[in-house]
């Protein structure tokens, strides 16, 4: 795991003074418990949307806490990486859990969520049959799961991103084996369900957001694993989602794709807007060669039965690049 660099002192005071007040505890407090918007700090904390704003602009300016657009609205939290958020969790952790006004703040935080858990419920619930529907076509969701944990072996991980998140699974099932995840999906409304899932589900380690999959708002070396799952056949360039996958990959790191086989179900792009009809083996092994991976593993599973049935297709790649330890220090080999 990445040490974070030392402050200077300077920024030291400047990362304090801007925590030195009553309310950014209290906003430090609450983002170290969620991803809230300046509405939802606004509802908790009972203060004018100028003054909360005025608040996270402090803190963020001082590294302490991370912005994030999504469409209209902006997502806060502490800051991931780097000094400031170390001492932001370090303020948090400091502060008494049975202090009557951080109490009465969680409380809140407690109403914001149901309420939003409740929207999100009623968004999905008119969306399920969708769902509902393709799930049918093909190997139990669960069978599938296994497929994907048995093909990343039982190793913690680092860090994790979901390609096209959708409800968030992917980073409930995962939790276990990674110390931090992102799941990015270009719907606000999927991107809700999957707070409110991660939330019932007591996942704290992972944070979503409103992305492009061709253009990821994300570094180089980011990630051990990516995984996208059920999206390439939504895709018009699959092949450039792919490539843009391993960009962000670690040296070494995974790729884990999950799709359909080739298939002849038409109405799938009728009636759910799937692009293509499932992928074959030799031009996924060219795609994710031309990434730079080397293709690892490729597991059908089949349903059975009859020729309407969906196979499932997983595909596990590497990044042929390696980190060597080279007198204490990693260096990366090509």
């Amino acid at each position: 795991m990445d040490v974070p660099s030392p402050l200077s002192v300077e920024a030291l005071i400047a990362a304090l003074k801007a925590a030195g007040e009553g309310t950014r505890i209290r906003v430090l407090a609450l983002l170290a418990q969620a991803e809230l918007t300046v509405k939802d700090l606004t509802a908790i904390l009972a203060q004018s949307q100028p003054r909360i704003s005025r608040h996270l602009k402090l803190l963020t300016e001082a590294g302490l806490v991370e912005r994030h657009p999504e469409g209209a609205w902006v997502f806060y939290r502490l800051a991931d990486d780097g000094p400031g958020g170390r001492l932001a969790r370090d303020l948090c952790a400091l502060t008494d859990g049975g202090d009557l006004v951080l109490s009465r703040d969680r409380e809140r935080l407690e109403q914001v969520k149901q309420e939003q858990a409740e929207q999100a419920h009623r968004y999905f619930t008119a969306n399920a049959a969708d769902w509902g529907t393709i799930r049918s076509l093909h190997v139990a969701d669960d069978s599938v799961e296994a497929a994907m944990l048995a093909a990343l072996g039982g190793r913690a991980f680092e860090a994790f991103l979901d390609l096209g998140t959708g409800t968030g699974r992917l980073l409930e099932l995962f939790a276990p084996l990674y110390r931090r995840a992102v799941g990015i999906d270009t719907s606000t409304a999927m991107l809700a369900v999957a707070r409110a899932n991660l939330d019932r589900a007591g996942v704290h380690d992972a944070q979503v957001r409103l992305g492009d999959i061709y253009n990821l708002a994300l570094p180089r070396n980011a990630f051990d694993v990516v995984a996208i799952h059920q999206v390439l056949h939504y895709l018009d360039d699959p092949e450039r989602a792919v490539a843009e996958a391993a960009r962000v990959l670690r040296p070494g790191g995974r790729l884990l794709i999950v799709d359909f086989a080739p298939h002849e179900l038409e109405f799938l792009r009728e009636r759910h807007a799937h692009r293509r009809l499932g992928f074959g083996h030799e031009p996924m092994a060219q795609w994710v060669a031309a990434a730079g991976l080397d293709l690892e593993k490729v597991v059908d599973l089949p349903t059975g039965g009859s020729a309407d049935r969906l196979t499932v297709t997983l595909w596990l790649a590497r990044d042929r690049r390696i980190l060597m330890a080279d007198e204490g220090s990693k260096r990366e080999v090509a």
